[in-house]
């Protein structure tokens, strides 16, 4: 009498600490792939508001215009901006203060701007620890199952006079289902933390880069006007 070796007939079949392997592992699979989806259009977003940012900054628009538009869209606004509105903020707090010292006005404004970056890859790297964790602990969940299957497997066969590869075989497919699942839920996250990683990486450098060059049209303005100052 043949046995269906079905994979769903398989997972039925199996002991209750093997399926509940199963169902944890797939459970954390379908969170991993909401997270990796989340995560696609999320860095979408930030790519293109980035370059709309961008386009505009460095189409000669004048500075406190483009402060004044980056306080109203705040809430849609992209990382660029909002790093840009908080150096602008910081700047012209100091100069309403009559602080006219470029250092004090140039450490200012650049402190501002490196607190909202942290603040902006702290919410940009989000979820990348989750794809992580399920990347490198779903193989091992798998094989606590798989451990488990065949000891099980074994102890049932252990009462059996004659032990042949047909009564061994599907107690140990039984097993290796969890491993499989295992390693179809770790795969696709470790994947996509790799590519999310690239992408996040490139993002901080684009934003340490607009950083630098807006301190420098800055120091520009600065040194300008205290030079008409004089």
């Amino acid at each position: 009498m043949t046995q269906d070796m079905s994979i769903l007939q398989l997972v039925l079949n199996a002991s209750f600490v093997v399926q509940f392997v199963m169902a944890l592992l797939i459970c954390v699979s379908v969170a991993s792939w909401a997270a990796i989806f989340r995560k696609l259009f999320a860095l979408k977003k930030v790519h293109a508001l980035n370059e709309e940012f961008e386009r505009d900054f460095w189409s000669g628009s004048n500075l406190n215009e483009l402060y004044a538009a980056a306080t109203q869209n705040a809430k849609s606004a992209g990382p660029m901006e909002r790093i840009f509105a908080s150096g602008m903020r910081e700047y012209q707090k100091l100069r309403e203060r009559r602080i006219v010292d470029p250092g004090t006005l140039m450490d200012g404004a650049r402190r501002a701007m490196r607190a909202s970056f942290q603040r902006e890859m702290d919410v940009v790297e989000s979820s990348l620890s989750f794809l992580a964790s399920v990347g490198s602990v779903s193989p091992y969940v798998g094989l606590f199952g798989t451990v488990w299957g065949i000891m099980h497997a074994f102890t049932g066969l252990a009462s059996l006079q004659q032990v042949t590869l047909a009564t061994v075989a599907p107690g140990i497919a039984e097993a290796l289902v969890a491993t499989a699942i295992g390693l179809f839920a770790a795969i696709p996250a470790v994947v996509a933390y790799n590519r999310f990683a690239r992408e996040i990486d490139r993002t901080a450098i684009r934003l340490e880069t607009f950083i630098e060059e807006f301190c420098n049209i800055l120091q520009r303005n600065v040194a300008s006007q205290s030079a008409s100052g004089h």
